[in-house]
């Protein structure tokens, strides 16, 4: 790969880049957030807006050629520049970055948030990292060459029986019937919920949660942790069995388990329940 494209052995001074951003513009605001309301009813703070100016002009300096999808651009500039790396699939692709995933947390004072971020290229997520702020835990993974949690090799637990598994699962942008199932009838032990996607498909390729379902992400929401998970052992899927990543800005859901025999037990148990 050309040396002007980002590498598996980048990881690390991609990752001291998260962590100098977040030094600067997360942690010194995280007392006062000082949220506001995007048009789409989301949450945006200074941090938000700083750390994607930031992390934007550290990445332009260290690999010129591969321009930024950022969660904080406008629509038209995330389409365009979409387009332009589907359109061309021998190009230097896109880093796609969440510069806050779980801003609501973080503007609840909620100890669970971070940057997400990924570089896709031919249609395939080659690079990912998350960090997490509080915690100063890095994951990262590179496509072929496994996962890391701070910079040791992550690979996911065995898993347990579906009965005795602890599922992370986001009710809110779940279809009705399904929601009624997971809350009345749970075929699981127990059920948490961060409210950082980033962090979930982390956590599961840590073994923190063994299950996961979410009905709608967006593209810089999942692109590193689906990565991460792939290469720490586990597996996913979208509720419609679909492959989670798609190179393209629509929402995706996603089924995941820390390995594919769980997965399928999970996928079969949520197919029936969605059916109400």
């Amino acid at each position: 790969m050309p040396r002007h494209l980002p590498r598996p052995d980048d990881l690390d001074a991609l990752g001291a880049l998260l962590r100098e951003a977040a030094r600067e513009h997360i942690l010194p605001r995280a007392a006062e957030p000082r949220a506001r309301l995007k048009d789409d009813g989301s949450w945006v703070t200074d941090a938000d807006l700083g750390m994607q100016r930031h992390l934007q002009a550290r990445l332009a300096e260290g690999w010129p050629a591969v321009p930024l999808l950022g969660e904080e651009m406008s629509p038209e500039q995330q389409s365009s520049l979409m387009a332009a790396e589907a359109g061309a699939p021998d190009g230097p692709g896109l880093w796609v970055l969440d510069p806050l995933d779980g801003t609501s947390n973080f503007t609840a004072g909620l100890p669970a948030f971070g940057p997400s971020l990924a570089w896709v290229q031919a249609g395939r997520v080659r690079l990912g990292l998350v960090l997490d702020v509080m915690r100063d835990e890095l994951f990262d993974a590179a496509l072929g060459h496994g996962a890391r949690l701070q910079g040791q090799a992550l690979r996911c637990p065995p898993a347990p029986r579906m009965q005795r598994a602890i599922a992370c699962v986001d009710f809110k942008r779940l279809g009705a019937p399904l929601a009624a199932s997971l809350a009345t009838r749970p075929p699981y032990a127990s059920q948490r919920s961060l409210g950082s996607v980033a962090l979930d498909w982390c956590w599961v390729a840590a073994g923190r949660f063994h299950l996961y379902v979410h009905g709608a992400q967006g593209l810089w929401d999942y692109a590193a942790g689906c990565l991460i998970l792939a290469e720490a052992g586990g597996a996913s899927q979208t509720l419609q069995g679909e492959a989670v990543f798609e190179n393209s800005l629509r929402k995706r859901s996603a089924l995941a388990a820390v390995d594919p025999s769980l997965l399928r037990d999970w996928a079969d148990w949520v197919a029936g329940a969605g059916q109400g």
